[in-house]
């Protein structure tokens, strides 16, 4: 996958379009104007940014363009984890970890959550 760089305001857009592809400018600005403030035309020049990029693509409408997602959620939630581990923690996610458990911000949840993935990635290794 070609590595797209997304700011906050763009994976707020982006969840969006993942969630229920197509959606219209008319779709987008009424589900994000009243918890952004973002009115019609920051969100136009959001979706213009977001097609430069390569992260959105869109087809003409009958009475609108429709925008599509054009890169997998979990492909750009990767990405976006490793440029933040290597930023902040030099790419080590043992540190990352460290750094939460020593900060208790881990929850009895959570811990489960990591305990079952190791024990997955564990599996995938031997079986």
């Amino acid at each position: 996958m070609e590595k797209i760089n997304l700011s906050d305001g763009e994976w707020k857009l982006m969840n969006l379009l993942w969630q229920n592809p197509p959606k219209t400018i008319t779709q987008l600005t009424k589900e994000l104007e009243q918890a952004t403030g973002w009115g019609r035309n920051v969100i136009i020049t959001m979706l213009k940014r977001l097609e430069a990029k390569g992260a959105v693509r869109h087809e003409e409408g009958e009475r609108a363009k429709l925008f599509y997602p054009s890169v997998e959620r979990d492909g750009a939630v990767l990405e976006e984890t490793r440029g933040f581990l290597n930023r902040v923690y030099q790419g080590s996610l043992s540190l990352m970890v460290n750094a939460m458990v020593s900060s208790s911000e881990l929850s009895d949840e959570e811990i489960e959550d990591l305990k079952a993935i190791l024990d997955k990635a564990e599996e995938g290794r031997h079986g």
